[in-house]
């Protein structure tokens, strides 16, 4: 319902000439700029300003085809690199075929950075500035890759436009007595709440009803706001053996498949949280968006891959969690799962305001995570200390803390795009709601179709 709204708002420089001239979001390649140039310049932009703008625009279509197959390259020594791609088949078998090395790729990328800044010199366009950060996180992890290691801050700053606060355990150790005085006992209390939480777990022959009717309620609400394409769809699947709880793997042509992950019991709340996350308005929603306006809509060629390890994972991650008292606010969440869930679970739903306050103290606890990553990533504490601390501000068993420390190995810094992006993608819709009538959908739409970073977010999307 404001489909290209917030494209049209995010097409400075070169786009906004376009726009200008044509009255549509879309770039031409350099072959069509002398034709349109002159059938289609108008009395109000210059014909050079016209011109100047094609050229720009075909100079980043280029580069974005380049930034493409050498994030395909990556993919090929760094397999979670690449989350998703629906781009041209030919350009992922020719990275499968070439095989460069880390080293070609490393003069890759620093060719590609230095080309694109030039690009972007004396401009003010948010498709140019979110390219030069995707490249130099792609350097940085073809870096890594060769054994080149960074301080947690500066890896999270480099890949994610991103560092998260110091933290003072005191707040965290607050929050743990509230919770303690919530569910008093003698037992740990990491025990305790694992054995309130396990008492609310869905029963496996019930795990298909509860997430078809929290999904279908998460994307009914969603489509109450936005025109998705008729033909969006997803697959769900259960899987064990994961380092995560869910994964939207974005297949293109607007298909998710969702995994869930039933290591451990599913507790009836994860189901709006994961239908929300990974399905609707979360991953699924913001990659249709992404294929429908960026890619097709606009023509952005690079937004045919998405690296994992990247600023877009700030957006992707954080607008998902935001995606869930988007789609539920206030008290509308447990509300649904007391009506309706706990009952198709067989659960009792006289425990939903136990586990509504439990929540609301748990969300105090969120960032605890970034800083057991990066005391355990900088060396300064051990792994077993690491699960430790897990347990204790996880409020989870051991074998759920060591889960996290695993996901903590494998993915590292990216842990922060869960609750410091969160918090930012708050920060920004709050922002913009109070300039559009208080309408945080339209604001959130906003966000999920202009290709800002961290630091863009964070100033309210002043390159808008």
């Amino acid at each position: 319902m404001f489909r290209f709204a917030a494209l049209r708002t995010a097409l400075l420089g070169a786009g906004a000439a376009l726009a200008a001239c044509s009255g549509e979001p879309q770039e031409t390649g350099a072959d069509e700029a002398a034709p349109l140039a002159s059938s289609q310049a108008s009395d109000t932009v210059p014909r050079e300003t016209y011109v100047a703008a094609q050229e720009a625009a075909a100079s980043l279509n280029s580069l974005g085809e380049d930034f493409v197959k050498l994030a395909l390259a990556v993919g090929e020594h760094d397999p979670a690199f690449v989350d998703a791609y629906h781009g041209p088949e030919e350009w992922a078998e020719a990275a499968k075929a070439e095989q460069r090395s880390l080293e070609e790729l490393e003069a890759d990328a620093q060719g590609l950075l230095i080309s694109v800044r030039r690009a972007n010199s004396g401009k003010d366009g948010v498709r140019g500035e979110m390219l030069e950060k995707q490249i130099r996180a792609a350097l940085t992890r073809i870096q890594m890759a060769q054994g080149k290691t960074f301080p947690f801050d500066e890896e999270t700053r480099l890949l994610y436009d991103a560092v998260a606060p110091q933290y003072d355990l005191a707040e965290f150790d607050a929050a743990l007595e509230e919770i303690d005085a919530l569910l008093p006992g003698d037992a740990a209390l990491p025990e305790r709440v694992e054995a309130f939480r396990n008492s609310l777990a869905v029963p496996e022959d019930k795990l298909q009803a509860v997430f078809d009717a929290a999904i279908a309620e998460c994307r009914k609400r969603t489509l109450a706001h936005y025109d998705l394409p008729p033909s969006e769809s997803f697959r769900l699947e259960f899987v064990k053996d994961k380092p995560w709880s869910g994964y939207n793997w974005y297949q293109g042509d607007y298909e998710s498949l969702i995994q869930v992950n039933t290591d451990f019991p599913i507790i009836i709340d994860r189901a709006v949280d994961l239908g929300c996350h990974e399905g609707y308005p979360g991953h699924h929603t913001w990659n249709v968006f992404i294929e429908r306006d960026l890619l097709e809509g606009a023509g952005w060629v690079e937004y045919s891959v998405y690296p994992l390890f990247s600023p877009m994972s700030v957006t992707a991650e954080g607008s998902a969690n935001y995606g869930i008292e988007l789609a539920f606010p206030g008290r509308e969440k447990i509300a649904f799962e007391r009506d309706v869930l706990f009952p198709i679970a067989g659960l009792d739903p006289a425990q939903a305001a136990t586990l509504e306050k439990l929540n609301d103290l748990r969300r105090k606890l969120s960032h605890a995570r970034n800083h057991v990553a990066r005391e355990y990533l900088d060396g300064r504490i051990s792994r077993d200390e690491a699960v430790d601390m897990l347990v204790k501000y996880g409020l989870q068993s051991r074998d759920r803390a060591e889960q996290g420390v695993r996901f903590i190995e494998t993915y590292r810094g990216y842990v922060l795009n869960y609750n410091l992006g969160r918090d930012l993608v708050d920060a920004y819709v709050a922002r913009q709601a109070s300039l559009n009538g208080g309408d945080r959908w339209a604001a959130f739409e906003t966000l999920l179709t202009t290709p800002l970073s961290a630091s863009d977010i964070a100033a309210g999307g002043a390159s808008e």
